[in-house]
């Protein structure tokens, strides 16, 4: 395993905040690194507003580890952590996202808390359903429908590599701004074209409610989004 730190530009940490209340390490938790496991896939510590003690990167590399099986193309999971500073938030004031790339699409999740361990365990949940997900995807079903062949299964539409939309992703971070209404973060990526069908897919990996693609059967710019209950909306630039 390849584990690094990293602090985001402009970020400031907090005074107030208490890091023994943020890392609370719940009961059965094995406390010694030797019982833990590591994965094989490069992880990345990100932390804003927050410094991240090592029992905490520990335990999050034996979870994580437990998520290869699902993927093992995975080559580089991401684990941001976010120290919200408004203390009317107390209740849900640590945000940790994890994002896993590979071969396939991107996959993410995200979960508030009180503290970062619960949060931890929120977001592996998510994370561990949306990668059966995908392995479902890649599977060869036999039944009622039309059999899949293993070469479109595994085909390049199906699998993105490492140089498509899904994984050339730049995130640039600005500098803290004070007062509410600014743009503290952007996000660009080539727009590899994809169905409307793909393009649901990648919106339900990430966990957005919405994802902005191009679309290959008009050639435009378009959005699919959620709507209520199960239904989905698509927007496209004329």
């Amino acid at each position: 395993m390849s584990a690094t730190v990293t602090k985001k530009k402009g970020a400031k940490y907090s005074e107030d905040l208490d890091d023994e209340s943020a890392f609370v390490r719940p009961a059965g938790v094995a406390a010694d690194p030797e019982e833990l496991a590591s994965p094989t896939a490069e992880l990345i510590f990100e932390g804003r507003n927050v410094e991240i003690p090592e029992h905490f990167r520990v335990h999050v590399a034996d979870k994580i580890s437990r998520l290869e099986r699902f993927d093992p193309t995975i080559f580089r999971f991401t684990v941001e952590l976010l120290h919200e500073r408004n203390r009317r938030q107390s209740k849900v004031c640590q945000r940790l996202e994890i994002t896993a790339r590979g071969k396939g699409p991107v996959v993410r999740a995200e979960a508030r808390a009180e503290n970062f361990y619960a949060a931890l365990e929120n977001a592996i949940s998510k994370l561990e359903s949306r990668l059966r997900r995908t392995k479902d995807r890649r599977r060869v079903h036999h039944g009622l429908r039309t059999p899949v062949s293993v070469s479109e299964a595994t085909a390049p539409e199906a699998l993105p590599d490492a140089g498509t939309a899904a994984q050339q992703e730049w995130e640039v971070h600005l500098p803290e701004a004070v007062g509410p209404g600014q743009v503290v973060r952007t996000k660009e990526h080539p727009a590899t074209p994809m169905t409307v069908d793909d393009a649901l897919t990648e919106m339900e990996l990430v966990g957005h409610d919405f994802f902005l693609f191009h679309d290959k059967e008009s050639d435009k710019p378009s959005v699919v989004y959620r709507r209520h209950a199960f239904d989905y909306g698509l927007i496209r630039l004329g």
